[in-house]
């Protein structure tokens, strides 16, 4: 785990074998004309991980996951997925990697079980001995909550249920790596529980790595093992959530009742100020509750920490040390 900081120059971060990593990026590099978006991006996704790629509007996200995708050619840096440089996958590679966009509009007309199986029909030739093609439609159709929509018209579909088809579409093919671009925007609270027990079927049962992208942190927070910031094209974080929030210097609140009176106190050391109200007050202190920084603190915290321009030279100084 790394996160920049600006208490000098921080620490490469420890190369894992190839065999072990589904992605691996390293100073990866984007210009438009003369516009730098990506400068020196460096970050990993282990198989069967869930990796959360978050960031503000204009940090070079979407640029990265197209690049990742094959949809675009970098600039310079090195870019392995699934063991292949993604500027020169073949459709064999294709095949094993599942794409959800935002939005999908096509084949309105076509109900949601024939479109499933037509879709499946072309990853059935790339099955391996590991992993067969595409998923039964009608498992597909029970894991993704459409089963009573198998005969509607794509068109015809509610807002949440056009989102689950357009899950079942990126994952038709039993994909080893998945890409997710905002995957429950227009969701209901129940609907969104049911989607993040399938990511978990996903990376537990079938062994998908997930990438994510959401501007739903509390999801993000849910689903992911780790999460990598982007923040002006350079990756500022990268960590589990624990680690991301342990290292930052946010304030834990903590809560407690004493004779009936109610008390909130913050402090970035909740351990011990834990320890000293229990040995003064003992059994007297009630409904006590610690509450850390969320990754949305964290998240938070961080960007501006980076806009403010106090990141930037132990950025710099990351990036040099991971080259």
């Amino acid at each position: 785990m790394t996160i920049v900081r600006d208490l000098g120059a921080p620490t490469a971060m420890p190369v894992a074998p190839a065999a072990d990593l589904a992605i691996d990026v390293r100073d990866l590099r984007m210009r438009y004309g003369s516009t730098d978006v990506l400068h020196g991006a460096t970050f990993t996704a282990r198989w069967g991980e869930v990796l959360v790629l978050l960031g503000p509007n204009g940090a070079g996200k979407t640029t990265t996951i197209e690049i990742l995708e094959g949809f675009r050619m970098r600039s310079a840096g090195q870019v392995s997925v699934l063991g292949v440089d993604p500027g020169h996958g073949d459709e064999a590679w294709r095949a094993r990697i599942g794409v959800v966009l935002q939005s999908w509009r096509d084949h309105g007309k076509l109900r949601v079980r024939e479109l499933l199986a037509h879709l499946g029909s072309y990853y059935a030739s790339y099955s391996t001995a590991e992993k067969t093609r595409p998923w039964d439609v009608d498992e597909l159709l029970a894991a993704v909550g459409l089963t009573h929509q198998a005969r509607t018209r794509a068109g015809s579909l509610s807002g949440g249920q056009r989102r689950r088809l357009d899950v079942a579409v990126g994952i038709v093919g039993r994909p080893e790596l998945l890409f997710l671009d905002e995957p429950t925007a227009g969701f209901d609270p129940a609907a969104r529980r049911e989607f993040h027990d399938l990511v978990h079927r996903l990376t537990d049962i079938d062994e998908t790595t997930i990438l994510l992208t959401t501007h739903d942190l509390d999801e993000a927070e849910k689903l992911a093992d780790r999460v990598v910031i982007l923040a002006g094209g350079r990756v500022i974080a990268d960590g589990s959530v624990d680690e991301l929030g342990r290292r930052m210097s946010t304030e834990a609140e903590i809560r407690w009742t004493h004779h009936g009176e109610r008390f909130v106190h913050a402090t970035t050391d909740a351990t011990p100020f834990v320890r000293d109200l229990l040995r003064q007050h003992g059994d007297a202190i009630g409904d006590l509750e610690v509450r850390r920084a969320t990754l949305e603190d964290t998240y938070m915290a961080l960007v501006r920490e980076f806009e403010a321009g106090r990141h930037l030279t132990a950025v710099q100084s990351f990036e040099e040390a991971q080259r």
